[in-house]
């Protein structure tokens, strides 16, 4: 006579739970029964996803440059491992959702499922150590895409442009323009913001501007325009140093009340100007602090801001992702039927490809303006959970 089914009695794992070592405290065998059978899953999903987005998103433009500009095969290899952190972050919530469904798939096919929950086992108790696994994942690429991901993109960067120029790398900005606003009272008592010059540069590189002209409202109207063969920051005496120009002084109606040459003449503009032009990095470069303070010198110069803002809020709406895929692999999972390696697959894929596609289209909005930048990022988690929500409801029932 066997004994019966109690919920000390969960069934063993095909290998034993001890030899992964995971005997956190706090956590019960069931909890660790579950978890232990996403280690593999999770594994193989980093690995495979990781290997297909390096060899359609790198491998090719790397193998380019080898066979049109010569980069040797090392500097190819150096810039392949560097770009390597910034995808395995994007990687992290599909593997979490491959390890989910197929843990949770594997279970349920063998009637484990059926086993625990006739021991009074809720859904919600089974899938709770998915969720809290999911959060520490979630915790995890959050330090990756913040500590490691930013300094090795800009590392890359760096290595391409000097393999490509073979020289190092300058960043130029063509066609360079700040508009330099300051906060004036008006009649009514109301403070706006007033144009007070208009800075323009056919290029500028490394505190260098050509051929620049500043428009000077700083009066009431125009009263000044200057044209430069070049703009120097000197960084002595705090101001920038035109050379070869011509200062245009301009009347209250409109015409040159006076023109004036000059070799050398000393002008001072705000050093948000220098900060500005001096910001080289994309914002994947970045960590959230400095795309933060970027995004608050591109407001200040009155430039828009919408698509810096999608992309600072994706830094966490992605990492995020990890713990709305870990709900719904789990509830795909554990319906009772037999779920093959090969539909756990390609049930994962169908799944990472509509919210990657949902997750461009909602960024493009956001960028435009469409929707407000906070929703154009978090958007694909929102329909992610709640589509979780649902399937917990159905299960549940």
């Amino acid at each position: 006579m066997t004994a019966p089914l109690t919920k000390n009695s969960i069934p063993k794992a095909q290998a034993p739970i001890e030899q992964w070592g995971l005997s956190v405290p706090g956590l019960s065998i069931m909890d660790r029964y579950v978890v232990t059978e996403m280690v593999v899953p999770f594994a193989f999903g980093v690995t495979v996803f990781t290997a297909l987005i390096m060899a359609i998103g790198s491998l090719f433009e790397l193998v380019r440059f080898m066979v049109e500009n010569g980069m040797p095969l090392s500097t190819a290899a150096q810039i392949f491992v560097l770009r390597m952190p910034g995808l395995v972050v994007l990687t992290f919530p599909m593997a979490t959702l491959l390890a989910t469904l197929q843990a949770f798939g594997r279970l349920s096919g063998d009637f484990e499922i059926i086993a625990l929950r006739s021991v009074g086992v809720s859904i919600v108790r089974l899938i709770a150590p998915i969720l809290v696994v999911g959060v520490l994942i979630t915790g995890g690429t959050l330090v990756l895409n913040e500590i490691v991901v930013p300094s090795s993109n800009r590392s890359a960067a760096i290595t391409l442009a000097r393999a490509l120029n073979n020289q190092e790398p300058s960043f130029r900005k063509e066609n360079f323009f700040y508009p330099q606003y300051e906060q004036v009272k008006g009649e009514d008592g109301q403070v706006a913001s007033r144009v007070t010059r208009i800075i323009y540069a056919q290029s500028y590189a490394g505190g260098v501007m050509d051929k620049v002209t500043v428009v000077d409202f700083s009066e009431k109207g125009l009263s000044q325009i200057v044209a430069a063969d070049r703009a120097t920051w000197e960084p002595q005496k705090q101001v920038w140093k035109f050379e070869r120009g011509t200062s245009y002084f301009v009347a209250a109606d409109g015409s040159y009340r006076n023109i004036l040459r000059f070799n050398q003449q000393n002008v001072y503009i705000a050093n948000a100007l220098l900060d500005f032009a001096n910001e080289t990095r994309k914002p994947e470069e970045m960590d959230a602090r400095e795309l933060n303070r970027f995004i608050q010198l591109t407001k200040d110069s009155h430039q828009p801001v919408d698509g810096l803002l999608v992309r600072l809020y994706q830094k966490f709406a992605i990492p995020f992702a990890c713990v709305p895929f870990a709900l719904v692999g789990a509830l795909l999972g554990i319906r009772p039927q037999r779920t093959s390696n090969a539909l756990g697959l390609g049930l994962s894929v169908l799944i990472i490809f509509a919210y990657y596609v949902m997750m461009s289209v909602c960024q493009a909005l956001g960028q435009t303006g469409n929707i407000p930048p906070i929703l154009a990022a978090w958007i694909p988690n929102l329909v992610t959970l709640g589509a979780g929500g649902f399937l917990l409801w159905r299960a549940s029932k």
